[in-house]
């Protein structure tokens, strides 16, 4: 079977006309893509893409933070992400005197620019298919748990082998549900220095009414420079650190783009299940995204009261309530385009087709038969528990604040049981503190009530009542939504910052234990516990055992399409994606054109809304036609859509010509096609980017900051 799959190219059966769809392995591009690529129009080889003996586009490129791309453009380390990307470094930054959110932020030179906790960027040593030594000696062995014991000690040496004794991260991936496993090597930078951001009446313009939406019209940019120590390695943050020197920069054109100039996207697609069976898809449609959605409508509505009324929790909750709302925005729309496309129903038609095909083979009853009957009483029995999963990730483990406080000083307390009587390591404490700090800086303490007391009885109320603790249902019944605040929430010493550092800081053994007591920490860990022992257990074992199966259905599928392409589901490893501008018809009479400019951010400019409040000097900028060399057709260009098959991660993800120039910053889908993840429609589905004139638009005649475009190698 391993041999089947290695012996074919990577892309979906449901692929037409040119390869819009996929998200292809780079070191593959010679042997499956390059060839169409370039009768797309694309100029260069696959050398140029990705070569581990050269420099080439793909040393250009970073995993940012933890699940976005950024591109470099200079030689000097500066390199450009998303506004949203670099939204928590901004909104670290900002208080009431320094609203770097709403004002925007640009340093104008090396020495103020702002160095960020907690962010790092990663890049791409190297990439290679370890099929072979994953799997080495299972054919010896019998029982598959010992297989799986083998296969991961093989994991291991891989993994401690490319490590090289620290000096770089790695780890090991599969494929088309373990089918094939590659080899991911990279080296992590930790001194990355905020540069410049544009105001959110720019770097969001549109907000949430916007989000997912064409056309746009917001400039999602930001600007970070990467620092390492003198021999150009990477290095915690020091004064005496230098800008990092890439091996490969991306020259930036603005010179412009046309309807169906060829688009190529290079960056870290974080995850999509386009090979699900209909068993699946149908829980998605009708449980999981509904689900989701209502939990988060709760949320949503307190966090946006609270925040509409106080600039300060405005400030605190911003990066919150932004990642709250996009992951509900887009499930709304997946919802609408599996409906519109009868997604069940087309993936019940293919798998009637795989059987005629498996029964024609004469492998239906041998293997295939197993498989379909174990995917219906396997998917029936996983409807309950993934129910229970999206409550706690939604409750418990991403609800409250008070939640997040608890969890970190569950682990401290972890520690503490381990160590008995001795103190904490002093390390340790430190780091825990540090994500204390983190989350106390941004905490409300009655936006976080709401959230606990309308959030917490949901789980008694909707879930089956074995998955969740009967003890804490009695209490939650028994006292009540208010009471629940008074003898739980309020009298928790997590509410107390000075109060619970000052028992951490007195590192005395017998103090720190007796926070078991703690009403919340008590609560925490019985969830936390119940969740772990009846939930989680069951839902991974379902998980394991569907894996399986569809390591058996996806190398059935390839075989019945034996010549076609198959691309492997986005995974957070670096992929490329190709297709060509373009706009799209989302349903009868509606015509969408591929480009937007300034002139539609002064029609949308309210500033009664927060975030479509035009800043002023765009408008003078606007109204003199001060637009420099960025201007096309006596405006601005603003952003753009293509037909490259984007993810979340692709956020930040450079928009690369067939010169391998800059063109964008890819940022988001369009809204009807945001079920791309799980079902791709070549005729709806556009990544939406940043025209790059835009951006040095806002650098250059807005900020001020043209000194930076000095860095960077311009082709006009």
């Amino acid at each position: 079977m391993k041999n089947l799959v290695l012996s074919l190219s990577f892309i979906m059966f449901a692929c037409s006309g040119f390869s819009k769809e996929g998200m292809w392995v780079p070191t593959l591009l010679k042997k499956y893509n390059l060839e169409e690529m370039q009768t797309m129009g694309f100029k260069l080889s696959d050398e140029d893409v990705y070569d581990v003996n050269n420099s080439s586009l793909k040393d250009a490129i970073v995993l940012f933070g933890r699940g976005c791309t950024g591109e470099l453009i200079s030689g000097e380390g500066l390199l450009i992400t998303n506004h949203h990307c670099g939204y928590k470094a901004i909104q670290s930054h900002s208080s009431l005197e320094h609203d770097y959110l709403t004002d925007g932020f640009w340093a104008m030179s090396k020495d103020q620019e702002l160095p960020n906790k907690m962010l790092s960027v990663k890049f791409l040593e190297y990439m290679e298919d370890v099929t072979d030594d994953v799997i080495s000696g299972l054919d010896t062995i019998n029982r598959d748990e010992l297989k799986q014991l083998q296969k991961e000690k093989n994991i291991q040496e891989i993994v401690r082998d490319a490590s090289d004794s620290g000096k770089f991260i790695a780890n090991v991936k599969p494929l088309f549900y373990g089918n094939q496993y590659f080899l991911y090597v990279y080296k992590e930078y930790t001194d990355v220095r905020l540069v410049g951001a544009p105001p959110s009446a720019i770097g969001k313009f549109g907000g949430d009414t916007d989000n997912w939406m064409w056309p746009r019209h917001t400039g999602d940019f930001s600007l970070f420079r990467i620092y390492a120590d003198k021999n150009n390695e990477p290095a915690d943050f020091s004064p005496d650190n230098v800008p990092y020197k890439p091996k490969k920069f991306l020259p930036i054109s603005i010179k412009g783009i046309q309807k169906n100039d060829f688009t190529l996207v290079f960056g870290y697609p974080g995850s999509t299940t386009e090979y699900l069976p209909s068993y699946a898809v149908n829980i998605i449609l009708k449980q999981r995204d509904p689900d989701r959605i209502a939990l988060r409508d709760k949320k949503i509505e307190i966090m946006k009261a609270d925040m509409d009324a106080d600039p300060l929790v405005k400030i605190k909750y911003a990066s919150k309530y932004s990642g709250v709302t996009n992951a509900w925005k887009k499930w709304q729309g997946e919802i609408q385009g599996l409906k519109r496309l009868d997604a069940i129903e087309k993936k019940q038609a293919f798998e009637k087709d795989f059987q005629e095909w498996a029964i024609e083979q004469g492998s239906w009853d041998s293997i295939y038969k197993a498989v379909f009957i174990d995917f219906e009483n396997l998917y029936s029995k996983y409807v309950p528990l993934i129910k229970a999963s999206d409550y706690y990730s939604e409750i418990v483990f991403r609800g409250a604040d008070i939640f997040k406080l608890a969890s970190n000083l569950n682990s401290l307390l972890r520690i503490q049981e381990r160590n008995k009587n001795a103190s904490v390591n002093k390390h340790q404490l430190k780091q825990i503190k540090i994500a204390f700090d983190e989350i106390y800086k941004d905490y409300n303490q009655e936006t976080d009530e709401k959230i606990f007391e309308i959030l917490l009885p949901l789980l008694m109320d909707d879930l089956n009542p074995v998955l969740v603790p009967e003890t804490i249902k009695q209490k939650v019944d028994k006292l009540g939504q208010q009471k629940l605040l008074e003898k739980i929430y309020r009298k928790s010493v997590l509410t107390d910052k000075e109060k619970l550092f000052k028992i951490l800081d007195s590192n005395n053994p017998k103090k720190i234990l007796q926070l078991r007591k703690d009403p919340v920490i008590s609560l925490y860990q019985e969830l936390r516990a119940h969740y772990y022992i009846h939930v989680n257990p069951y839902v991974n074992a379902l998980e394991k055992r569907i894996s399986e199966g569809m390591k058996m259905y996806v190398a059935g599928i390839m075989e019945m399409k034996k010549d076609e392409q198959f691309y492997p589901d986005a995974n957070s490893s670096l992929r490329i994606s190709y297709g060509k501008v373009e706009g799209y018809e989302p349903k009868d009479g509606v015509r969408y054109k591929f480009q937007s400019t300034l002139d539609g951010v002064m029609q949308k400019d309210d500033p009664s809304a927060y975030f479509f409040n035009v800043p002023e000097k765009i408008k003078d900028l606007y109204s003199r036609k001060d637009f420099g060399k960025y201007a096309e057709n006596g405006t601005v260009p603003v952003c753009f859509t293509a037909s490259n098959h984007t993810s979340g991660g692709n956020s930040g993800s450079p928009v690369i010509n067939a010169n391998g120039q800059l063109i964008g910053v890819n940022f988001d889908r369009c809204w009807e096609g945001t079920m791309s993840d799980v079902m791709f429609d070549p005729d709806v589905c556009r990544n939406i980017s940043l025209d790059i004139r835009y951006a040095l638009f806002i650098i250059d005649k807005f900020a001020g900051a043209g000194y930076l475009l000095n860095e960077m190698e311009i082709v006009e």
